[in-house]
């Protein structure tokens, strides 16, 4: 183990004291090592610990997918995660009512229209006081046909870094896998359910909200309480998880979240898919969620949640990501 751990340390392109640590792509040099590394390394023993465990995944992540967050040295293994959005500095916030103005003008042209079925970029960190799994951002496409039937493939894939291998957790065990390679595909019979988020959503602003709390009825204590803002996020990200929005429904959602309590809004970002959205920030109880809107629409482009607070058992330190989404047409 030793020496499979020198080698790894050798073929590290971004060294605590290099030039390009956190986002400088591979040298020629770090390639020539992660090729011998790849090619040449001797079968690793089947006994495996804890510690070891965590040192090889972390030497492998800084090596191959430079670009990710290490969370740090804490009592468990480092975990790879990708690196929390930033609002720019010299960007105008715009309140959500405007741009649920400027939703409701789009939504007057009624194009393009509400569709059945998602195109999600996604990344969760999956917490437990075991090894935690390393999980690299994954897309997912769920497509619906005629008979109700439905398809979902799910693909390993980083849109930082196309071309380059994925580490994943698959069967809890920590691999590489090439980009693009499909990591689950499936075909569900069909499904007539009535209840949401399966059933077509309202264009209604006041029946969508009653839509969204059916959602998340399930997970509520007490259902006699309006939904809390977290609550509507995330009865928001279960519906977008389910359909792709027309302009009528993005508008009726824009002006429920406009009038959602301590949802502020700090500017633009560019989100992990190259493109430029109006961020709005909640703060709850140990986390931050950041929702992002299109600007000239209001649609929502993606959902972040990271965490306020370290948290020694876990590893995780105040601005990591827990979670993010990015959901495309």
């Amino acid at each position: 183990m030793a020496d499979e751990l020198e080698l790894l340390r050798r073929a590290n392109p971004v060294p605590v004291d290099g030039p390009h640590y956190g986002d400088g792509p591979l040298d020629h040099h770090a390639e020539r090592h992660l090729d011998r590394l790849l090619r040449e390394r001797p079968p690793a023993p089947r006994r495996r610990t804890r510690p070891a465990w965590g040192l090889a995944a972390t030497a492998v992540v800084v090596a191959l997918v430079s670009a990710l967050l290490l969370t740090g040295r804490t009592t468990a293994p480092a975990v790879a995660a990708p690196r929390p959005l930033v609002v720019r500095a010299d960007s105008t916030p715009v309140p959500l009512k405007r741009l649920a103005e400027r939703a409701e003008q789009a939504a007057s042209a009624d194009s393009p229209a509400l569709r059945k079925g998602t195109h999600v970029q996604s990344w969760s960190l999956a917490m437990s006081d075991a090894d935690p799994p390393v999980t690299l951002p994954r897309e997912t496409i769920v497509r619906w046909n005629d008979d109700d039937s439905h398809t979902e493939i799910v693909v390993a894939t980083d849109p930082r870094h196309p071309g380059r291998p994925v580490l994943t957790d698959e069967g809890g065990e920590p691999r590489l896998v090439d980009d693009g390679h499909v990591l689950t595909r499936r075909t569900h019979p069909p499904s007539w359910s009535d209840a949401p988020p399966e059933s077509r959503p309202p264009h209604d602003s006041a029946a969508l909200h009653d839509y969204l709390e059916e959602t998340e009825r399930a997970f509520l204590s007490d259902h006699s309480q309006p939904l809390s803002t977290a609550e509507l996020l995330d009865a928001t990200k279960t519906l977008l998880d389910h359909w792709t929005l027309g302009t009528r429904e993005s508008a009726a959602l824009a002006r429920l979240l406009a009038d959602a309590q301590g949802l502020r809004p700090v500017g633009q970002v560019t989100d992990r898919l190259g493109r430029r959205g109006q961020a709005y920030v909640y703060d709850g109880r140990g986390s931050r969620r950041m929702l992002i809107l299109d600007p000239a629409n209001g649609a929502v482009l993606g959902l972040e949640a990271t965490f306020t607070r370290d948290d020694a058992e876990f590893g995780v330190r105040a601005g990591d990501v827990m979670e993010y989404s990015a959901w495309m047409r």
